[in-house]
């Protein structure tokens, strides 16, 4: 018998090798697709890195262009952007682009700030691009609670939020959240400080704290670089479309200009034509004096607009400020031609913002001093940027003793709420101690500084460098 053999076809093999080279083949190029389109993405990832990077670049070149050319917004050339700039790679060719578009915020026809758009791109792949934008504006004294150019006594009632600096040194019994600082390693605490007899002591002491955010010494503020040029801000006021008003006439620390803002963005302004006095220590002349700070008489000069393109309001006289701020605004109140007078500003009654969103702010600056008047309320608010450029930001010593009985009730006042600034040259004081016990002014004060003041401060604020910093920054696209 024979057996038989059973033979498999050869096409059998032939199909099998096909399937298996279409299934391989296929599985190759989905691999390969795959990794091709991951290094794509992967490139493209790259250059949009890089592109943020180029644009940011930009930024940082127009800082620096400021730096040299600090009002200068068109890039060197006179004529309206954008400037295209090439980024060369260290390595050899072009790296990428970044473009700018520059513009500036102005008040009366004077730059206040900086805003930049840059633009950038890869050399690799100009279709991918990013944008990002920031503002930039010169650091000022809104960054700081306090400013002082003297001694200071921060009592144990105080709580004061953000940087607090003095030239000199700074008794501490407060408590605070930011850095106080001294530029001054040592300094003489006499009784008026709270001490007996008197103490050399560091920069900054006292019961205060926490301690270990006491700085000193420390590089001293230029306080007569920060002071203000008031012949500037009048002539802002006089011919660039502000507020301006001459002396009131009669003897100038009886007569004025009573300044009420208002929640719709005006102001009413009162010339001040009788005034009652009153007997008070007076530490910018160190003496008991006769001093007139209550309003008896005015006449009403009208209702204003703030003007927007040039908000800024000049006395040439003494000024009483009062009411509910909307918008930006600065106001001055200075007698530079007269030798014998610098002007002070009264604060009247509380003085608020609108909003608290960050739209509003004010700043009032003095020829000398900025007092707290007598009748004022008894938890009183008041926001801003405070400048007493030659005297002092207090309250003068109003004591019962030389009071009528319709305003002994004014020597003492509940509490004092500051957000904002304090700049003074002389010693800061809001509270009187007599015999070690409190008799006059604010029993209770909190002073914080105001952040969103800080970031878009008013107009014209006096700056502690001339160096642009970033004040805002987001990316566009």
């Amino acid at each position: 018998m024979h057996s038989a053999t059973r033979k498999t076809p050869r096409g059998y093999f032939v199909i099998l090798v096909l399937v298996f080279s279409a299934v391989f083949l296929t599985l190759i190029s989905a691999l390969a697709g795959y990794i091709f389109v991951e290094k794509r993405s992967q490139l493209a990832k790259e250059n949009r890195e890089k592109a943020l990077h180029l644009a940011e670049a930009g930024l940082e070149y127009y800082r620096w262009f400021l730096a040299h050319f600090p009002d200068d917004l068109q890039n060197g050339t006179g004529i309206p952007g954008p400037y295209e700039h090439l980024v060369s790679d260290p390595e050899g060719g072009t790296l990428g682009t970044f473009s700018l578009n520059v513009t500036g915020e102005e008040f009366c026809g004077a730059l206040a700030s900086v805003e930049i758009e840059s633009t950038g791109w890869t050399a690799a792949d100009p279709s991918l691009t990013r944008t990002v934008s920031a503002s930039y504006t010169r650091p000022n004294i809104a960054e700081f609670s306090h400013i002082v150019d003297s001694n200071v006594w921060a009592g144990d009632d105080r709580v004061i939020s953000g940087p607090y600096h003095s030239n000199q040194g700074v008794r501490m019994d407060g408590t605070h959240n930011a850095t106080v600082s001294s530029g001054v390693t040592s300094w003489t605490c006499t009784s008026s400080f709270g001490c007996i007899g008197s103490q050399t002591v560091d920069g900054v002491f006292g019961n205060g704290g926490p301690a270990e955010l006491w700085k000193f010494p420390v590089p001293q503020v230029d306080f007569a670089g920060i002071t203000l040029d008031f012949d500037t801000l009048e002539g802002f006021a006089r011919n660039n479309g502000g507020i301006f008003y001459g002396q009131a006439g009669g003897q100038s620390n009886r007569r004025g200009y009573h300044a009420v803002f208002n929640a719709d963005g005006t102001v009413t302004l009162y010339r001040v034509t009788n005034t009652d006095s009153v007997y008070s220590y007076q530490p910018d002349f160190a003496k008991w004096d006769t001093e007139y700070p209550i309003i008896s008489n005015q006449v009403l000069l009208g209702t204003f607009d703030i003007p927007d393109t040039c908000p800024v309001l000049f006395f040439k006289d003494r000024l009483w400020v009062e009411g509910t701020v909307s918008g930006k605004v600065v106001v001055a109140a200075a007698h530079t031609a007269s030798p014998t007078y610098d002007s002070d500003i009264i604060l009247n009654g509380n003085l608020t913002y609108a909003s608290g969103s960050g739209t509003d702010g004010i700043a009032l600056i003095a020829e000398r001093s900025v007092l707290v008047g007598l009748v004022v309320p008894n938890e009183m608010s008041i926001n801003g940027v405070f400048v007493a450029q030659n005297g002092h930001f207090g309250r003068n010593l109003y004591h019962t003793f030389y009071l009528s009985s319709s305003l002994d009730q004014y020597a003492t006042r509940s509490s004092l709420s500051t957000l904002g600034t304090v700049v003074s040259k002389g010693r800061v004081g809001t509270k009187w101690l007599c015999g070690g016990s409190y008799c006059s002014g604010f029993s209770q004060r909190s002073d914080a500084y105001d952040a969103q003041l800080a970031n878009d401060p008013p107009p014209f604020l006096p700056n502690v460098s001339d160096d642009y910093t970033l004040r805002g920054w987001q990316e566009v696209n």
